[in-house]
């Protein structure tokens, strides 16, 4: 099996009688081409990427597993950060939504300024739909009022610190390493935004699963098992000491801790169920920032490439079972979204949700 990931697996792959060569990829565009082209069996990808790639007919791809809950945030520069902390010194808290923001678009806009950069990893991420989110919840209109831009990971603090982009959203590390470089501010983090908020799966070639069904399963009770070491605080120190190699993540051990001890989430809580709901938040929000056609069938593209069941039958199958607590029949039942802003989201009317908003993008 070839695979493009992070994490080692300290034998539990070759133990459920797997070999598996993992392949470090530049960028999440090459990890879906990859994918796609057979190159790769499976991937560590962004949630959206699988369903917008399937949704194109550009690819076919399932997700049976999530890999982790939260670990992103919103970082502002030094600077921008100063402005808004200015525009309301009276509340320690005000950066944390966008409102201020839309004061500092338009006094830009008024000096005749260039609009504010902000960088995301990807179109199709869980980055961009919520910076967009956070923008608009603002009032700030993300295609309109600021320009967003596709950066690699690793290069946004240098981005930053050249000036090139103003604001990013990112995942950890490099939200940790801005701060801790004194580079920006953290202006909210995603388990502020989304407390249970999907971020990655574990991506998997359709044809893989149909030709090698054990295989898949040997591999996601593997990938639970890492998921539930890499949970356990006992273990995160050798977590951090690998992450840190210059081949892996290569950055701050601290800034590695840091996300570790407050920030993502691999396995409890049934964090690794790939929720269909989580697949239909995300379809919303393509739709309403027009990556996909209003009057999509957003049931069938879900259901097609979010795998609960595959999940399942591999979760039941161990023994023990790691997390006897959930209740894997039930994988169906809404772990509803209800996001910083407690606007409810109902995973029957997704097309509905995407055209509630004022600022959006949908297309015919």
């Amino acid at each position: 099996m070839r695979a493009a990931g992070r994490r080692q697996d300290h034998g539990l792959l070759r133990r459920g009688g797997l070999e598996v060569e993992l392949s470090r990829e530049v960028s999440w565009a090459t990890v879906r081409d990859k994918v796609a082209v057979g190159a790769l069996d499976g991937a560590h990808m962004l949630a959206p990427m699988a369903l917008a790639a399937t949704g194109a007919g550009e690819a076919d791809i399932i997700a049976p597993m999530a890999l982790n809950r939260n670990g992103s945030a919103i970082t502002v520069s030094r600077a921008l950060s100063g402005a808004l902390h200015a525009a309301d010194p009276a509340s320690p808290d005000a950066p944390a939504t966008a409102a201020g923001l839309a004061g500092e678009v338009e006094a830009r806009r008024v000096r005749g300024e260039p609009p504010l950069t902000f960088a995301v990893v990807f179109p199709y991420s869980m980055h961009n739909y919520f910076l967009r989110y956070w923008l608009a919840q603002g009032g700030v209109d993300p295609d309109k009022d600021v320009r967003i831009v596709v950066i690699p990971p690793p290069r946004m603090v240098e981005q930053m610190r050249a000036g090139a982009v103003d604001g990013f959203c990112v995942g950890a590390p490099w939200n940790a390493v801005a701060e801790a470089e004194g580079v920006g501010e953290i202006l909210i983090t995603a388990s502020r935004f989304w407390p249970s908020g999907p971020d990655k799966v574990l991506g998997v070639a359709a044809r893989f699963a149909s030709t090698r069904p054990d295989d898949l399963k040997a591999c996601l009770r593997a990938v639970m098992r890492a998921a539930a070491w890499a949970d356990a605080p006992q273990n995160h120190e050798g977590l951090v000491e690998l992450l840190a190699r210059p081949e892996w993540v290569g950055a701050a051990p601290a800034a590695i801790a840091r996300a570790l001890k407050t920030e993502i989430v691999f396995h409890r809580d049934g964090a690794g169920l790939p929720r269909l709901e989580h697949g239909l938040w995300f379809a919303s929000q393509m739709v309403r920032w027009g990556q996909v056609e209003a009057d999509a069938d957003l049931d069938a593209l879900v259901t097609r490439v979010y795998r609960p069941d595959l999940y399942r039958a591999a979760a039941l199958s161990l023994d023990p079972i790691l997390d006897p607590a959930l209740s894997f029949e039930d994988a169906a039942t809404p772990d509803v979204a209800r996001l910083f802003d407690q606007r409810p989201f109902d995973p029957a009317a997704p097309l509905a949700y995407a055209s509630s908003f004022a600022i959006g993008r949908l297309r015919d």
